[in-house]
């Protein structure tokens, strides 16, 4: 009987009081991440999807990687809006004098039938067997606050400069996308988003984030004229580049340029 009071007195005393007592401990939130690569099977990433997966996981990141045939209309549509990070990888080509993107999804009679007027206007195509989208499809399927919680979308494709603003105005809050013609082949620019989003984890902007990746001086180019205006960057941004994706304390950098108005 003593032992059974003992026991009781014991278990009372290790007991939590208070109000925090009453409150059950809650699951850590993730946040979500989406990294979709369309043309994975002809320009593989190889290390660097690994290396950007794995720095999106470190930072607390629910991240998820999708290829090819996986990247299809409906998610880019209707999933797409629930993640706060989203990088696309693609390439784009043009024909008929409209400028196409490549979704990843294999042409499909479900997709010819569903957007039957987007074919017909010349909005979409599966001219190369693969569903392939225009900036007027987006524009007309990706309304205004469509997109409101993504918060950074990377946009990994040549003539990104020409989308970017549908998705600015669809909600996202910045984008950073590349300039002109770029190529998939021999990895460059996979190792800079690689770095891109180290930078980013690390607990940097996007505003320095994107100058630390592609400044002349951190790609060891030689410049006689710090201020030489022929240099134009692979990638840039736009929206708001106070964006952060993580919360990490680092020693991030002083920004090195003015931010534009």
């Amino acid at each position: 009987m003593k032992v059974l009071i003992a026991v009781l007195i014991l278990s009372t005393l290790s007991m939590p009081t208070g109000v925090n007592a009453l409150i059950p401990p809650q699951a850590q939130v993730q946040t979500q991440a989406l990294f979709l690569s369309s043309l994975n099977a002809t320009h593989p990433m190889g290390y660097f999807a690994s290396s950007i997966m794995s720095s999106l996981k470190r930072t607390g990141y629910n991240a998820t990687y999708l290829t090819d045939g996986a990247v299809t209309i409906n998610l880019l549509l209707t999933k797409m809006k629930n993640y706060s990070v989203v990088i696309w990888r693609t390439d784009s080509f043009t024909w008929n004098r409209v400028t196409y993107w490549y979704v990843g999804e294999k042409a499909n009679i479900g997709v010819k039938q569903k957007y039957a007027s987007d074919f017909a206007a010349g909005r979409i195509t599966i001219k190369t067997g693969m569903v392939a989208v225009s900036t007027n499809f987006l524009k007309n399927h990706l309304g205004p606050n469509t997109l409101p919680d993504v918060k950074l979308l990377i946009f990994e494709s040549s003539n990104g400069n020409t989308i970017a603003p549908v998705f600015l105005a669809a909600g996202v809050t910045s984008v950073v996308f590349c300039s002109g013609v770029i190529t998939l082949q021999f990895g460059f620019l996979d190792d800079l988003t690689a770095e891109l989003v180290i930078y980013l984890t690390q607990g940097e902007d996007v505003h320095n984030a994107v100058y630390d990746t592609v400044s002349p001086f951190t790609q060891n180019d030689q410049m006689n004229d710090p201020l030489d205006s022929t240099y134009a960057p692979i990638f840039w941004y736009i929206g708001d580049g106070t964006v952060a994706i993580s919360s990490a304390i680092h020693s991030a950098p002083q920004h090195r340029v003015p931010r534009l108005p």
